[in-house]
């Protein structure tokens, strides 16, 4: 079983960053296709960012892209969101998540953390 555990949320005005954190349990962390999701307030949720099982390769959102990076480190059990340029609408509850390369679905879920960008 991972268990997930995000962190790194909080305040800040727009134009500004925050690094994410979601750090993974078990010994199978390597093995899995990690990515951040997240739910504005009224708004579905959305996959903001995906990356491979060995960091190879990421993709994004398109409303994210060229302002958010997100990378492992697999010696750590570590996925992160490094968010730049934030904007008022990047608002939401970010969720990281796991699966593993054979399936589709994301498996595990971590518990949240908020975001707030101010203008």
């Amino acid at each position: 079983q991972v268990q997930l555990v995000e962190s790194g949320g909080g305040l800040v005005q727009a134009g500004g960053s925050l690094r994410l954190s979601c750090v993974a349990s078990g010994r199978s962390f390597s093995t899995y296709v990690m990515a951040w999701f997240r739910q504005g307030p009224g708004k579905e949720r959305e996959r903001v960012a995906r990356i491979s099982w060995n960091g190879g390769s990421a993709d994004y959102a398109g409303s994210v892209k060229g302002r958010f990076t997100i990378s492992r480190d697999n010696t750590k059990n570590t996925v992160y969101l490094q968010m730049d340029s934030l904007k008022p609408d990047d608002t939401a509850v970010y969720y990281c998540a796991a699966r593993r390369r054979d399936v589709t679905t994301y498996e595990h879920w971590g518990q949240g953390t908020q975001v707030t960008v101010s203008s």
